[in-house]
Formats: structure tokens, sequence, C-alpha cells
């Protein structure tokens, strides 16, 4: 059974996945921080010892969850001086082995969802996909995944990679694309809430049609009069035309090679 955790990291997800597991009694022991400023405001709010020193780690909890970004996850566990006990990351990108030569039991934990600091989510139904070299551990990863979601996932560290590879697409760019409007707006004085509707909406179709079904717009057809208009009107902004003209073209040769 794990019961008690050291958080390493104090930044989104660190934040959000340490909240939905103290809500549920996991006893969140210690949270380190590069800042001292970091750990004091999440191990705040989740009664846990702040901590911006490795060497000050505690050495008696069940799991140490590394919620790091992956340039600084080597660094750490590089500076490390006392030995590691289980031991997962949070990454969507970074093999489970990168744990090889630091303890015996290891794996990873990683929640898939968009997080931020300030907007508490229900990890309910989050997906949690979950991988180890020992199925020991597997299995108290999966007890401890239970109390906080009722989607978990064994997923190997190619699946896992693949599957970051695809919510950069699906997440992060489409994301970009929202911005890219607003300030599109913002131009003209227009208010960024009239199109969120229109986003609603096509974020729900996905749900009960396959992407490439649900696609509309110019590009699909390739209707050259629009898509040279809106080009046109790109032109004191050259990164957006570009884009736009790329994603136009991405589109339409996604949609045709279907259709051969």
């Amino acid at each position: 059974m794990i019961t008690k955790i050291v958080i390493l990291g104090a930044g989104n997800l660190a934040t959000q996945l340490s909240l939905a597991l103290h809500e549920k009694g996991i006893d969140i022991l210690q949270v380190y921080s590069r800042t001292i400023e970091s750990a004091k405001a999440l191990a705040s709010k989740v009664d846990a010892e702040p901590t911006n020193l490795l060497e000050n780690i505690k050495s008696n909890a069940d799991l140490y969850i590394f919620a790091l970004s992956d340039k600084a996850l080597q660094t750490v566990l590089d500076q490390m001086s006392l030995p590691i006990g289980n031991a997962v990351h949070t990454a969507g990108s970074i093999p489970m082995d990168i744990f090889e030569n630091y303890t015996k039991n290891y794996g990873v934990f990683y929640p898939l969802q968009t997080f931020s600091k300030q907007r508490k989510v229900d990890f309910s139904d989050i997906p949690v996909c979950i991988e180890s070299n020992s199925k020991e551990l597997e299995e108290g990863l999966f007890q401890l995944g239970k109390k906080i979601s009722s989607n978990l996932n064994s997923i190997s560290s190619a699946q896992r990679k693949q599957l970051h590879l695809a919510a950069v697409f699906t997440c992060n760019f489409a994301n970009h694309m929202y911005s890219i409007g607003q300030k599109l707006l913002e131009k003209k004085g227009v208010d960024f809430e009239l199109i969120t509707p229109l986003i609603q909406e096509t974020a729900q179709k996905i749900l009960e049609l396959d992407p490439l079904s649900a696609q509309t717009g110019p590009a699909v057809r390739f209707d050259k009069e629009i898509i040279l208009a809106h080009e046109k009107a790109l032109k004191d902004t050259p990164d957006f035309q570009k884009l736009y003209s790329f994603v136009s073209e991405s589109i339409f040769k996604m949609h045709n090679k279907e259709n051969e």
C-alpha cells in the first residue's frame, strides 16, 4: 500500500496531483522545489513539509513522485545523495528506465491532461497511464490511481511517447490556434467570447464523430477563393499567414488521401 508520498516538483501537474491525492487521504510527507517559495506554496495546501534541499529529502516515503520538467529530472537524480525508494516520474516522453541506475523499483504515473496551478481539475475521469519494472509496484500504482481516477491504463514507454506526441497536437497546438484566433479578433475589436461556442461544439463533436469526419471549412474542399482571401487578410502577420497556408494544405491532403 502506498500511503506516504514525497512530491518532487511544485509546478502545474505537481500542484494538481498533490491536491487530488491529499483530498483522498494520501499523506504528502514533503514537497521539494528548486525554490523554497514554490515548495512552501504547495506544501501549505497539502499539510506537507517544504524543502529546496535535496539532501533533506525524507527517506521513509512509500513513493517518490518526480513531477519535474524533462530537463530537471535527470539533473535532480544526479544530485540526490540518498538511496531512492519506489520512484515514478510523470513525464510523457521520458522512458521509465531513466531510474535504472538510481533505484530498484521504478515506473511512471502519467496523468494525461493539461494542468494549470490556478484551475482545479476533477481527476475522476482523467486517464492515468501506468508503467513499472516491478509487478509489486505496478499493483501499488494501480491502487493509488484508483483513489483519484476511474480511468487507469497500462501503457508502455513507446506507447506513452506516441500518446504525448498526439497530446501536443490535440492540446498544445490547438490552444495555440485559440491564441491566434483571439489576437485576430482583438485587432478588429471583436470579443473572443463570440467564438467560444464554436470551440465548445468542435470539441464536443469529436466525442460522437471521428476527427476526420468532423472536419469542416474551406480547406477540406480546398476552396481557393476563400483561402486566398484569408491569406491576403493575414499579410501583416506573415507567421500566421504561413501557418494558415500550411495547415490548409495539410487538411486538404489528408482528406484527399482518405477519399482516394
